[in-house]
């Protein structure tokens, strides 16, 4: 017999940690390869990981709500043959043949599992509303410093995490009595919307439930929408553009083709890669929506990286991104579109898949909305809202003169960031798109 470490996977280049979020084996289930074992959730996505071997779970070093490191070993397998080519050389194996080698395995087991658990940090902060690594956790336990008590840490790592440095930093001001927080850093001029959130923050505090009320936690990934919500409403000088648009040429093409299209190249053809190509089409010719703010200084992105928002099983959204998207054709967008729309449905996204997005479109004519004022997605500086397609009388010119008919038009809404963005711009922006729309060639070929 064999044991085989199942360790945390590489999720991405900027994923360190992951927090488990539901074991779907138990010590001594059968494990089949490439069977998932437990579910995880980092800041971008959730997934699930798989065994790369068949055998038996012995161990769980790990409990849900527990944060693990990249490499980390999560769990123990013990397997009838031998460890898989590639498996790290430190991995336990060895055949235990005698009770003395078991008892020293089993030793070795709980050392395993007394050091996971020390890492993972107390569990006392599963409440959190931002991740903690473990060192931040372990520091706080041995300084006593409880959630509460964190929570009012200022963290000047990647999206406010708390650092070591921070961390250290506080505990030293604690000590010395100078201080019971972190020095905060420089505020922004206050908004009339921040002074409405902070309104609302301190009116939600005040809220005292009544004995036929329900409370409802929220989870995780909604804890986060909200966090990240918030933080671009603060971040960004939000201002609205909309525009009508006549997309008659393009619901009668779509009409005329979409049977084709499916039986052509085995995918459906919505109306959202058409979209994404009019959007990546305008992005080319208004390259400066395809920027980043870093302080006082502009990144202008090189490649044109489309997320597009999509609902997950339990109702939250998700922004899968469509990488070089004005490289694509009609059909690569429309297979792209489909592939990510499916996994996202599926909880199958991986953390590559939402990472590098440069510009958002989200559709919020799906859920019958004629029109939206979507919040950017940080650290973007725009997004277009797209609303529900309608069959209204509208005025047609022509050269015989103007007539009432029937036509099918929808409402842009463009958000964007007047920080870096002005009228002109935003505007002429989704003015492009509408006239790319507009412009479909409704003899167009597949």
């Amino acid at each position: 017999m064999a044991k085989f470490e199942l360790k945390l996977p590489k999720m991405g280049e900027s994923v360190a940690e992951a927090t488990i979020t539901n074991w779907l084996k138990e010590v001594g289930d059968t494990i089949e390869a490439d069977e998932p074992v437990l579910e995880i959730a980092t800041d971008k996505v959730d997934s699930e990981v798989p065994s790369e071997v068949e055998g038996k779970l012995v161990e769980k070093l790990f409990e849900a709500d527990d944060v693990v490191q990249v490499g980390q070993t999560i769990a123990i397998i013990e397997t009838e043959g031998e460890i898989p080519a590639g498996s790290d050389d430190d991995e336990l194996d060895l055949d235990l043949d005698d009770e003395g080698e078991e008892e020293e395995y089993a030793e070795e087991v709980a050392e395993s599992v007394e050091a996971a658990k020390e890492t993972a940090g107390s569990k006392d902060f599963s409440d959190a509303s931002r991740f903690y690594s473990p060192l931040v956790k372990n520091i706080a336990k041995e300084e006593g410093i409880d959630l509460d008590e964190l929570e009012e840490v200022e963290g000047t790592g990647k999206d406010n995490r708390v650092t070591k440095d921070d961390i250290l930093a506080y505990v030293e001001n604690r000590e010395k009595g100078t201080s019971t927080k972190q020095k905060p850093k420089a505020k922004q001029a206050p908004s009339a919307d921040t002074g409405k959130m902070a309104g609302a923050k301190a009116d939600s505090e005040k809220v005292v439930p009544s004995g036929e009320d329900e409370i409802i936690e929220m989870s995780r990934m909604g804890k986060m929408i909200a966090h990240h919500m918030v933080d671009s409403a603060q971040t960004s000088a939000h201002v609205q553009s909309f525009i009508e648009v006549d997309v008659t040429n393009i619901w009668n093409w779509r009409n005329k083709h979409k049977n084709d299209f499916q039986k052509k190249e085995g995918e459906k053809l919505t109306f959202t890669p058409i979209f994404m190509e009019a959007v990546a089409k305008a992005i080319r010719d208004f390259p400066l929506i395809n920027i980043s703010v870093d302080g006082d200084k502009i990144i202008k992105k090189k490649n044109i990286n489309l997320g597009m928002a999509a609902a997950l099983p339990d109702g939250n959204l998700i922004v899968p991104v469509i990488r070089n998207a004005d490289q694509l054709n009609l059909v690569g967008l429309a297979k792209k579109v489909n592939d990510l729309a499916n996994r996202a449905r599926q909880n199958k996204l991986k953390p590559d898949d939402i990472q590098g997005g440069t510009y958002t479109v989200t559709n919020v004519g799906t859920f019958g909305s004629i029109m939206g004022t979507p919040i950017i997605n940080q650290p973007q500086v725009a997004i277009l809202a797209l609303g529900a397609i309608r069959k209204v009388p509208a005025v047609i010119e022509t050269p015989d003169g103007d007539f009432i008919g029937i036509r099918y038009k929808m409402f842009l809404s463009h958000s964007y960031d007047h920080r870096v963005v002005n009228g002109a711009l935003g505007g002429q922006f989704v003015q492009r798109v509408a006239q790319y729309l507009e412009g479909f060639d409704k003899d167009r070929e597949i």
